[in-house]
């Protein structure tokens, strides 16, 4: 079968667009390079009719096949099992922008482009495509959609998913769905493009979407508070909350420990404070609808209240572009600063953001009571209740000893979320590798109905095994 479906798929896409040996290698390890899958080849599509045919020659050979984007997930969405019966089709040539409409305010992209490229896009057309994530000049839309990701400014604009209205999605048999509408309102049945979007590949195949834009800001301000506790973050939040209204795009919530991790791992980055002694520290962003100075008055009003009231105890208000890059560089290095530390324990959890305080000074005390030694690393969007809730190795131990103490500290994190009625996974999705971790903290119910709408559009189970449901 092997030799007949690799001809099968030479003719589809062009022998050099299928990919095996040392030539398929590089798509086959995760981001975090956790997981090393096999795959019988690595297919490389230029367009939605050859994704199409792919499926029909793959359905009809009865092989599994595992979609990528940019590959840049944290939970081994994208890459396939050990067992080497997937084929892994790759979107990455499939990187056009199909539209954009400024009159309606969208954009239709295909699934292969890259986020920065969208965001470049949408800019030059005078327009703002608000998603934005770290790894953003690598990752794609496909992928942005298939895991619903969240980013820096879900506060303001929302996760992925509030900003796609529609999609055109290649079904595990080849069919294709044409849902490339560019609607706001379309009450007309069940939402199919809710279905895929965070669905990581089990359902169908993204291949391109139409995409919300918005006014460029006038003016984008961002400032840099120091804390003396988590609980007086909660109380700032609400404070930049009634102070800023829908200017307020971004609230990010750093430990102290993070930004020394950072400077200590790369001295080359300042930070605008001449120590960084305080535990906590919140980086915020408004965008405002009329210019740098009314923008800069509002800011300047907000955290003069807040520091009269003690809710942060220092703030620097960035005065240029450079300065801004500079203070959002800070956040986007803690990921790799944590790299470069040695391998650490990640949760993505989401809170009620009135409980996160309680949340972190109880896991923290919990973890240290049976894990004593170990370092936490926590930062995220406070501003929608996502914490990125890490654990680095006592300084004496080596990674083994953190594998080794995984199970049950991740068990303890996990549990302590699922106690406030939070969710083990806030914008990375469940991937390979919390499929256990969903099977223990969803309802029968949910995982049911999960089940039977993978049953219905992909009765062979040919999409993305392994990925997603337990």
């Amino acid at each position: 079968m092997t030799d007949a479906l690799l001809q099968e798929l030479g003719a589809i896409l062009g022998p050099q667009h299928v990919l095996t040996g040392e030539a398929a290698a590089p798509y086959l390890t995760d981001w975090r390079k956790l997981v090393r899958g096999r795959a019988r080849f690595v297919l490389r599509p230029g367009s939605t009719d050859e994704v199409a045919a792919v499926m029909r020659a793959c359905a009809a050979h009865g092989v599994p096949v595992v979609p990528q984007g940019g590959n840049t997930g944290q939970v081994a969405g994208g890459v396939p099992g050990p067992d080497g019966g997937a084929v892994l089709l790759s979107l990455a040539r499939m990187n056009r922008v199909h539209a954009i409409d400024t009159e309606n305010d969208t954009i239709t992209v295909e699934a292969g482009c890259v986020l920065q490229a969208v965001q470049q896009a949408a800019e030059e057309a005078g327009r703002l495509f608000p998603l934005s994530l770290g790894a953003e000049g690598s990752c794609t839309i496909g992928g942005n959609l298939g895991s619903n990701a969240g980013g820096t400014q879900v506060l303001r604009y929302g996760n992925a998913r509030e900003l796609c209205l529609g999609l055109e999605v290649v079904l595990p048999d080849g069919e294709v769905w044409h849902g490339l509408r560019g609607l706001r309102k379309d009450n007309s049945g069940y939402d199919l493009r809710d279905l895929f979007i965070g669905s990581e590949g089990t359902l169908g195949i993204i291949t391109a979407a139409t995409l919300k834009l918005f006014p460029l800001p006038a003016a984008r301000c961002t400032a840099l508070a120091a804390l003396g506790s988590i609980q007086g973050a909660g109380r700032f939040l609400g404070r930049c909350r009634a102070g800023f209204n829908a200017a307020l795009t971004g609230f990010e919530l750093m430990s102290g420990a993070c930004l020394r991790l950072v400077t200590e791992t790369y001295p080359q980055q300042r930070t605008p404070f001449a120590t960084l002694d305080a535990p906590w520290y919140v980086l915020l962003e408004i965008s405002d609808a009329e210019d740098e100075a009314h923008g800069q008055a509002r800011l300047e009003t907000v955290l003069g209240g807040a520091l009269e009231a003690g809710e942060i105890s220092d703030v620097a208000v960035s005065q240029t572009l450079s300065q801004t890059r500079s203070l959002w560089h800070l956040r986007e290095s803690i990921t790799l600063a944590l790299a470069e530390d040695g391998k650490c324990i990640k949760h993505d959890v989401s809170l009620p953001a009135s409980t996160i305080p309680d949340f972190v000074e109880h896991t923290d005390t919990a973890l240290q009571r049976q894990f004593q030694g170990v370092r936490s690393f926590i930062f995220g969007h406070l501003g929608d209740g996502n914490l990125h809730y890490n654990v680095a190795r006592p300084k004496a131990a080596d990674d083994a000893a953190l594998h080794a103490m995984q199970p049950g500290l991740s068990e303890l994190v996990h549990d302590a979320v699922h106690a406030l009625g939070g969710s083990i996974s806030a914008e990375q999705g469940i991937g390979r590798i919390r499929t256990a971790d969903l099977a223990r903290y969803k309802q029968p119910v949910e995982l049911r109905l999960m089940r039977a709408i993978k049953q219905a559009l992909d009765p062979k189970g040919l999409m993305n095994p392994g990925v997603l449901l337990p």
